[in-house]
């Protein structure tokens, strides 16, 4: 594997647009194959006070897609319903790694937190 070199840092914005994603923990409790598909994954994560279905193209990233159950990681809740192969996606994995063509990784709290818990 070559050197890796960060892209360029994209163009300001204004806080008031970071704030306005919301951006929270989440448990991924349930991780199922989508048959219509050769990348998604199905993430049944909770948020505390409730559940959502999250679709994820996580199916050729993983040996295993079912290890990260169990897990906390951040999502992406405020953004439209998105239906993909099939399925409607209620958010989205807030990932590393994939838009640089580097193998992701969960962003994840260092430690437990409440289901829920924003960030930012």
């Amino acid at each position: 594997m070559g050197e890796f070199k960060p892209a360029p840092i994209k163009a300001t914005v204004a806080f008031s647009t970071f704030e306005a994603l919301d951006i929270r923990v989440g448990t991924i409790q349930k991780v199922e194959d989508v048959a219509n598909s050769e990348k998604l994954m199905k993430l049944t994560v909770s948020f505390g006070d409730h559940r959502r279905s999250i679709l994820a193209g996580i199916k050729k990233e993983r040996s295993n897609p079912k290890e990260i159950e169990g897990k906390q990681a951040l999502f992406v809740l405020n953004l439209d319903p998105r239906k993909m192969a099939g399925e409607i996606s209620e958010g989205m994995l807030f990932d590393i790694g994939y838009a640089d063509g580097v193998t992701p990784v969960l962003a994840m709290p260092e430690r437990t937190v409440p289901d829920g818990t924003r960030a930012g």
